[in-house]
């Protein structure tokens, strides 16, 4: 089940297949801003003085996000255009909805589904206004039964599968917007959680909320990288339970979002360009000197499988089987492509700086 978790439940076997998007992802808003002129002066020489922008979101707005050809094709730029703030939004996943929650959208949401981890404990009752439409991942009928004008979340996805939403063009001919997570394609960067917000902020009209927000999360982002400089740049490898506590190897190379977060904390992945299976062998060969096993909603125990692993007698030449260093991260948290991503960060930075 593994495989399926990662590329679209996003934890299940050992290989995660995501979406791949674009060279060209950074996406442009367009949003035309009312500019003010003031009047100076008493007497007859008034002279008109350039104001600032207002940070009200004039519509139409033209948002450049994303579309592709199907399951497993590059996603390109297609721009979705905004007559008004949508009023009726559906969530993809858990972390999408509790993005929706920080920018004070909560009752715009009318579903949310893919509940696979812990939730952030500071949005928690918010959270609990917003319909579960699946605990799991939603099918198309699900969320078009959900009467969304808005459809948001990891790129992944928007599929025409029984666990997808539907694609992006499908739901658009239907008449329903979508906004793909930019975070959530091939050449994410934190920066791309910042577009993220930014670009919320005008299709929602809450631009002081989401420029607030964001200088918050740079902040998080200084302090994690503050914190961890000491310990110097180490290698890591993600890790699943492959079936009985038999260790499998995703090289996570799609998931550049996340590897942006965790190269804050010093880490470097060490399977960052590979692309296809990723031996027990090709592990050992290349010794990361962290492993991170990613803990999900009816997934393996975590423990069980921690102490299958540290207990594999072929796995012990291993630099993190000798100096204990795999560590339990939440799959909501790094793979929600969302602000969470920095309570996980948070946890895994404690973990580290307390190793040698």
């Amino acid at each position: 089940m593994m495989k399926n978790v990662f590329s679209k439940y996003v934890p299940l076997t050992a290989v995660l297949l995501m979406a791949v998007m674009i060279a060209a992802c950074s996406s442009n808003t367009q949003n035309q801003n009312e500019a003010a002129n003031s009047t100076a002066g008493a007497d007859s020489n008034t002279q008109a003085e350039e104001a600032a922008p207002s940070s009200k979101t004039v519509y139409p707005l033209t948002v450049e996000n994303f579309t592709n050809n199907g399951e497993g094709t590059e996603w390109k730029a297609k721009s979705q255009i905004f007559d008004k703030a949508p009023e009726k939004v559906v969530a993809n996943t858990q972390g999408a909805a509790e993005l929706l929650i920080k920018l004070g959208l909560t009752d715009k949401m009318v579903g949310v589904a893919a509940l696979y981890g812990e939730g952030d404990p500071a949005v928690a009752e918010e959270f609990k206004k917003i319909p579960v439409i699946s605990k799991e991942y939603a099918s198309k009928e699900l969320v078009v039964g959900a009467s969304p004008d808005l459809v948001l979340g990891r790129s992944d996805l928007y599929a025409d599968a029984d666990w997808g939403v539907g694609t992006v063009e499908g739901l658009n001919e239907l008449g329903i917007k979508t906004f793909v997570q930019n975070t959530s394609v091939k050449g994410a960067t934190l920066e791309s959680l910042y577009k993220d917000i930014e670009q919320l902020g005008q299709i929602f009209d809450v631009q002081e909320k989401a420029s607030a927000y964001i200088e918050e999360l740079n902040k998080r982002a200084q302090t994690l990288k503050d914190a961890t400089a000491a310990s110097g740049e180490k290698t890591f490898a993600y890790v699943s339970d492959g079936g009985e506590g038999a260790i499998a190897i995703y090289s996570g190379n799609t998931d550049t979002f996340a590897g942006d977060v965790l190269g804050l904390l010093g880490l470097k992945n060490s399977f960052g360009t590979v692309t296809g299976d990723i031996s027990k062998e090709q592990l050992i060969a290349t010794n990361p000197d962290v492993l991170l096993l990613s803990s999900y909603t009816g997934g393996p125990d975590s423990e069980q499988t921690l102490g299958a692993f540290y207990a594999d007698a072929s796995l012990q030449s291993l630099n993190a089987i000798k100096n204990k260093t795999i560590y339990v991260i939440d799959f909501n948290q790094f793979w929600g492509y969302s602000y969470s991503i920095f309570d996980g960060a948070d946890k895994l930075a404690s973990e580290l700086v307390t190793k040698p």
